[in-house]
């Protein structure tokens, strides 16, 4: 009975500790700028494909690479992910501050695109979209150099979307009809794909214990040592530095940093950013615990946000001790540990055991948290100060 319960725990700090690299970055976020981001998720499901693609790649160059292929991974995925971030952001969100319902639509329609795209992407989708941004953008620099810019603004963007997709269309059709298997087959498709751990981080430590035994998994131990440094980093960068320093600023009062001369625009920026990078970095600790798929950030988000939720908006330590809590929770009930801890109390053991799926229990932990809520609404750790009272 101890060496389950150990184990549960164990398992449940191990997926706590990945919806807490999740939740750093949508605390941030949802703290500085109010913004519900509903692609966080897919965000997080680019982050493991990255993954993917670092392992094979690394396979590629043999034994001795493919052991250290990990270490690449991680910080590439915070930079794709970080870089898809900041597109969203300045191509879609920054039109849409003060207006959470459409925030919230406009995320929710980003995370549809971006799964899709997952299923879809090949080598001629690649070469078309890459195609219409050089002769978009480039049309937009070459309007830029005129000294009539503003006046031809206005007919010239609609014409050059227009032809800029014309183009890419039509040679996107020729390529796929000339190189048809080569170039329009799926790079990843609609299966789920699988990352292997390098040889270092397969098996366990056993522990001992006079009533039985359990492994600590490696690759669970790298998770959680990858969510403290993750912290930690997180922690300096928002206490020690510069940008660090405006971030706060922003998040307790914008108007009075604007006033200041602060930057807040690229404040979003890069708080959105260095958000989006966590949660890849979050996809890269979900790959190794199971298969990736599109629909992988979907199982995910909710946990996630309930995380950001019940810690506190914008608070670091509410976060972790709310993903600890939410992670551990649902291990216990859906591994059935807690049913037997109740076994001699016949109506809590029959409860428990009702509830001892993954499924059911995150229903029982969403009906607890909704109790907790209704005596916390502010979270663990609710803000405090003049804004947050009026």
């Amino acid at each position: 009975m101890l060496a389950g319960l150990l184990d549960s725990l164990y398992g449940g700090i191990s997926i706590g500790a990945v919806l807490l690299i999740a939740a750093l970055g949508l605390a941030i976020v949802f703290g500085l700028m109010g913004v519900i981001n509903l692609a966080h998720g897919e965000l997080m499901m680019l982050g493991a494909y990255t993954t993917f693609v670092v392992q094979n790649w690394f396979k590629s160059l043999g034994e001795p690479w493919f052991e250290t292929y990990i270490l690449f991974a991680i910080p590439i995925a915070f930079l794709v992910t970080a870089l898809v971030g900041l597109i969203l952001e300045r191509g879609v969100i920054r039109f849409l501050y003060g207006r959470p319902l459409e925030t919230l639509l406009a995320t929710w329609g980003v995370s549809l695109i971006l799964q899709q795209f997952v299923r879809s992407v090949n080598w001629v989708m690649v070469i078309g979209i890459a195609l219409f941004c050089l002769l978009f953008f480039g049309a937009l620099w070459v309007i830029s150099r005129r000294a009539d810019r503003e006046r031809i603004r206005s007919w010239a963007i609609p014409i050059m979307v227009v032809l800029s997709l014309g183009i890419a269309f039509t040679i996107g059709k020729v390529l796929s009809e000339t190189f048809e298997l080569a170039l329009t087959k799926p790079w990843f498709g609609t299966q789920g794909v699988d990352v292997t751990a390098p040889t270092w981080m397969r098996g366990g430590w056993l522990v001992e214990l006079p009533e039985g035994s359990f492994q600590l998994s490696y690759v669970r131990l790298f998770i959680i040592g990858l969510t403290i440094l993750c912290i930690t980093g997180i922690y300096l960068f928002l206490q020690r530095s510069a940008w660090g320093l405006r971030i706060r600023a922003v998040t307790q009062n914008r108007s009075m940093s604007a006033c200041l001369g602060i930057p807040t625009g690229k404040v979003d920026a890069l708080t959105f950013a260095i958000g989006s990078g966590l949660a890849g970095v979050a996809g890269c600790a979900i790959s190794l615990l199971g298969s990736v798929s599109p629909n992988t950030g979907q199982d995910y988000i909710v946990n996630t946000f309930m995380v950001v939720v019940v810690g506190g908006v914008g608070k670091l330590v509410g976060s972790i001790v709310a993903a600890l809590a939410i992670g551990t929770m649902n291990y216990l009930i859906g591994s059935g540990i807690l049913a037997l801890l109740f076994q001699p109390i016949e109506p809590l053991f029959d409860l428990f055991t009702f509830f001892a799926t993954t499924s059911m229990a995150k229903v029982m932990v969403f009906a607890l948290i909704i109790i907790f809520l209704q005596i916390r609404p502010g979270g663990i750790f609710p803000q405090k100060g003049r804004s947050y009272e009026l």
